[in-house]
């Protein structure tokens, strides 16, 4: 998968904009400290070089690449080398010719004469051509290169990730050694990432959808942390719902009140799709009781036509046949919790309150719930939590999430809490 980012792109420009500095001809080497070095170069190699000059300057490419073709068969030394790289990546540059410049290139690092202050960009740009090439291993050894050069890590990095997930391909990626390529290009990719975000720049939520979909493909740990990552970048539904998705993954032994408590989050996000979520939530809902919200999860699904008039119906026709009762039995309830020696009655009107999306009502309960005691407290706090969230007081809903202790309810409560940081 090929990702272009605006620092990429300005490595390929680099080039483009001007002449490199190629080093004056000279009769033997001289010692000098930084610029271009002083070259010993073979005279049979001066004077094709000196025809190929001519010819570009003429704008006859072909007389010039045939006259550099002359040089290398009369290079012998590293110097020769070197200042024939020099001359075919200026020919290159005026020419537009993309293999000559990746060749120029490779002639001049690989003569090792490549000045220190050049080669970080040089072998960026090696590297970049090699991955357009698909010449990955290239790629991977010009991109390290620049790198240890301490040329833009925002940019070399990017390259090198698409590198090894160029050379993992797609086939079979949770075995090695793709598994391990994968892994390798997420962590150069986080580091283009960290390295963005450090120069000041914004981090392309894409890299982190990227991430996303490698690691989950090579079922890699990580893969929850660029989840987050992706939701941090860009906070919608479509990212909570790969977060929530993850979760119940990674959790399979959820009861279906966690699991409701979390569904409730991607109806609260707008992570609800497709037909099955709203059908799921639908049946947590059914499966604990709660009937107002099986109603308003059917009739969410049916109003943006993602439901038909029929799908759900077998949720939908008994818990509305069970509403009027079930409301009108709400007042008695409250009553009898207030009288009731621990919180259970209070806790489960609390919910029925919730489910009808009365949250006054149920953050009271939850609250009279929470004091007689007897109830599983992260459970009370998650749900008070929610019904605070819902009913607008999103700081107090913060508090309740925060209180939440252990286990999977903790979870639960912090993908809440990862929702509420975007909205103040």
């Amino acid at each position: 998968m090929r990702f272009v980012t605006p620092v990429a792109l300005a490595l390929t420009l680099a080039l483009a904009g001007g002449a490199v500095s190629a080093p004056a001809f000279a009769a033997k080497k001289e010692e000098k400290k930084g610029g271009a070095p002083k070259l010993n170069v073979s005279p049979d190699v001066i004077k094709a070089l000196q025809t190929a000059q001519q010819a570009a300057e003429k704008q006859d490419f072909a007389a010039a690449k045939a006259a550099l073709a002359d040089a290398d068969s009369k290079a012998k030394s590293n110097d020769d080398k070197y200042q024939i790289g020099a001359i075919k990546l200026n020919t290159s540059i005026a020419s537009k010719d993309t293999a000559m410049q990746s060749e120029g290139l490779t002639q001049m690092l690989d003569s090792g004469l490549t000045p220190p202050e050049q080669a970080g960009q040089f072998n960026a740009v090696a590297a970049e051509q090699a991955l357009q090439a698909k010449n990955y291993d290239l790629a991977i050894t010009r991109a390290k290169a620049a790198g240890a050069a301490g040329y833009k890590p925002e940019a070399v990095n990017v390259t090198l990730a698409q590198a090894y997930f160029g050379k993992a391909g797609t086939a079979n990626p949770s075995v090695e050694p793709q598994r391990s390529l994968n892994q390798q290009g997420l962590a150069a990719l986080k580091a283009a990432a960290d390295a963005t975000k450090a120069a000041g720049g914004q981090v392309p939520p894409q890299w982190y959808q990227i991430g996303v979909s490698r690691a989950a493909t090579a079922k890699l740990p990580e893969v929850t942390e660029w989840a987050k990552s992706a939701y941090q970048a860009a906070p919608n539904g479509e990212n909570l719902r790969t977060l929530v998705r993850l979760f119940q993954q990674a959790n399979p032994t959820i009861s279906n009140r966690e699991n409701l408590d979390v569904l409730r989050l991607m109806a609260t996000s707008g992570g609800l799709v497709l037909a099955q979520d709203y059908l799921e939530y639908a049946e947590m809902a059914s499966k604990t009781g709660i009937y107002g919200e099986v109603k308003s999860a059917i009739d969410a699904g049916r109003s943006k036509g993602v439901l038909n008039a029929s799908q759900g119906g077998d949720l939908y026709q008994p818990a509305v046949a069970k509403m009027a009762g079930d409301k009108g039995s709400l007042g008695s309830a409250e009553a009898d919790a207030r009288k009731a020696a621990t919180g259970k009655i209070a806790a489960a009107t609390a919910d029925a309150y919730l489910g009808y999306g009365d949250y006054a009502k149920a953050v009271a309960m939850f609250e009279l719930a929470k004091q007689k005691g007897g109830v599983d407290a992260d459970e009370i706090n998650t749900r008070m939590g929610i019904a605070k969230a819902l009913g607008g007081d999103n700081a107090s809903a913060k508090a309740a999430f925060q209180s939440v202790q252990a286990g999977s309810r903790k979870q639960v409560a912090d993908l809440w809490l990862a929702y509420l940081a975007t909205k103040g």
